[in-house]
């Protein structure tokens, strides 16, 4: 099911008087994400190129081993990027297949107002709570 079709006006949001995930409400989000993706391609890359434009041949001791704790800082970095491509790529994918916005544990809808402020959500908020408690529990339990 592709959303290309769908043109959105000018500052469109969705609102909670419209059908949930309708047809525009998909593009709408399907452009956040797309959106959201280029830029943090742009940024990884510009960290990329940082650790690419670091100097190798550091003499000193101490600057060694600060150049190596920022090295190790960038990396972890880029693999967050890359885990964040990866669920923004899943998120895509739902969007595509009509499965976006809905609770991948109860099917309920996640609602928009989640969706907004994290559009790769899976779960809708009681699931979250439930999966945050426990991971919890399973730590307290170490």
């Amino acid at each position: 099911m592709s959303n290309n079709s769908v043109k959105l006006p000018k500052g469109y949001k969705p609102s909670e008087d419209e059908e949930y995930m309708s047809p525009e409400h998909l593009e709408y989000f399907r452009q956040m994400l797309l959106k959201w993706r280029s830029e943090l391609i742009e940024e990884s890359q510009e960290t990329i190129n940082n650790l690419r434009g670091e100097v190798r041949d550091v003499g000193d001791e101490a600057e060694r081993a600060s150049r190596e704790t920022e090295n190790s800082l960038e990396l972890r970095t880029r693999d967050r990027y890359r885990k964040l491509l990866g669920k923004i790529d899943q998120a895509l994918g739902r969007v595509e297949d009509g499965s976006y916005g809905y609770c991948e544990e109860t099917g309920e809808e996640i609602g928009l107002a989640r969706l907004e402020a994290r559009p790769i959500a899976t779960l809708c908020l009681d699931a979250q709570e439930r999966w945050e408690l426990k991971q919890k529990q399973m730590r307290d339990s170490r």
